[in-house]
């Protein structure tokens, strides 16, 4: 008798969230009783953020639903409207593909809306990369709120497992798998520098700036003024580094940060750049070269520490992640960025970051996460029950 492959459905609605799913993509598709289904939504299907749909169809992925949910505001109004509509639009296709499963990794408002859409079609929900914390953003909330959604988690520390289990959750339903991230570091052949300068157009120098800077959506300013004092610190190292930008998320104030970025790069053509989407091959082979990994993103505390690299984080935007050494926090005025600029840059900070050990994993995410999904039964899966904790 042929058993029925159990249809997989992994939703990304942003070039960051692609790039820590591509290997459980791979092996789900490769699993010979698992059919990938593939919802493509978001940023990917926006010129303003450089249409990354078509990387993820140049990686040979089939692509089963392309969903439009993006309104052009990115306004708190705007990101409010553009859930409803992804409710609406979702609501349609989860319908026609009727997985066994919907994949969601993370915490941005597209994913909100993926979510919201399956509970209420009674779809299971796999969730990476709860139990996390970063009490300066609205994906704070989003993050527990499809924790509570999910009925599988995959965390990315044995802490964060914790936290599930504290929110309720069934122990035996919660896995630390590690970082999709670190396992992006292990597997990828990383670009040389002359290979990724021609990729991009431009010349690295010997010390290149990494900087991703996005809004802090539970700031009243947004982040403005740590975005402006930056700028302001970056100015004073030109033109002895080269800085690169990548594109802020689409958030609330993301296209006038964008925009704020832009002006300075249009100022200074020759020492910096802005890319819309470097994609996961390059923005990691450029974060092994760089002398530090500036800004507000994730990644500055889980890949760079994991590739040896200084990360400078800014503000609160991250804060309550999990810390390595080599993270350095300031507060965003100017003088705390321009002094970590220069403790990121000298070589004692540097063999601080090289000798960090990483605390995210051994590089088998998606191995982990496969067999987790391929032996359960997500006929029996949907009802939970609340995991209290014991008290003494």
């Amino acid at each position: 008798m042929q058993i029925l492959s159990k249809k997989i459905a992994v939703f990304t609605g942003s070039r960051a969230e692609y790039g820590l799913l591509y290997w459980t993509m791979r092996s789900i598709r490769e699993h010979p009783s698992l059919d990938l289904q593939l919802i493509v939504s978001g940023m990917h299907l926006s010129s303003e953020f450089g249409n990354t749909v078509d990387e993820i169809s140049q990686d040979g992925f089939q692509i089963n639903e392309k969903v439009e949910m993006l309104l052009a505001s990115t306004s708190k109004v705007g990101v409010a409207k553009s859930i409803g509509v992804g409710v609406i639009s979702f609501a349609d296709t989860l319908t026609r593909l009727n997985p066994d499963c919907l994949v969601i990794l993370g915490d941005r408002f597209e994913a909100l809306a993926i979510a919201q859409t399956a509970t209420v079609l009674g779809i299971p929900i796999a969730h990476i990369h709860g139990g996390e914390l970063t009490e300066g953003l609205v994906d704070d909330a989003i993050r527990h709120s499809i924790t509570k959604m999910a009925h599988l988690h995959f965390t990315s520390a044995e802490e964060y497992r914790k936290r599930v289990i504290q929110m309720g959750e069934d122990p035996s339903r919660v896995f630390n798998v590690g970082s999709p991230g670190v396992e992006n570091i292990l597997r990828t052949k990383l670009l040389t520098r002359p290979q990724l300068e021609e990729t991009l157009s431009f010349e690295l120098g010997e010390n290149p700036l990494l900087i991703t800077f996005h809004p802090v959506t539970l700031q009243r300013d947004g982040g403005l003024l740590e975005l402006e004092n930056l700028l302001l610190a970056l100015e004073e190292l030109l033109p002895n580094h080269r800085v690169i930008f990548t594109h802020p998320n689409a958030d609330a104030q993301g296209l006038f940060f964008a925009s704020q970025i832009q002006a300075f790069v249009d100022r200074h053509p020759k020492e910096t750049l802005l890319v819309k989407s470097l994609g996961q091959l390059r923005y990691l082979s450029l974060m092994n070269l760089a002398c530090a990994v500036v800004g507000n993103s994730s990644s500055g505390l889980i890949e760079a520490p994991a590739l040896g690299v200084p990360t400078i984080n800014i503000g609160s935007r991250q804060r309550g992640r999990l810390r390595s050494k080599s993270v350095v926090d300031v507060s965003g005025s100017v003088s705390s960025i321009r002094s970590a600029l220069s403790e990121a840059i000298a070589d004692p900070s540097r063999k601080t970051a090289r000798a960090t050990e990483n605390t995210f994993g051994a590089g088998t995410t998606a191995a982990q996460i496969v067999k987790v999904l391929e032996s359960a039964d997500f006929s029996m899966i949907l009802q939970k029950r609340f995991f209290d904790l014991e008290t003494g």
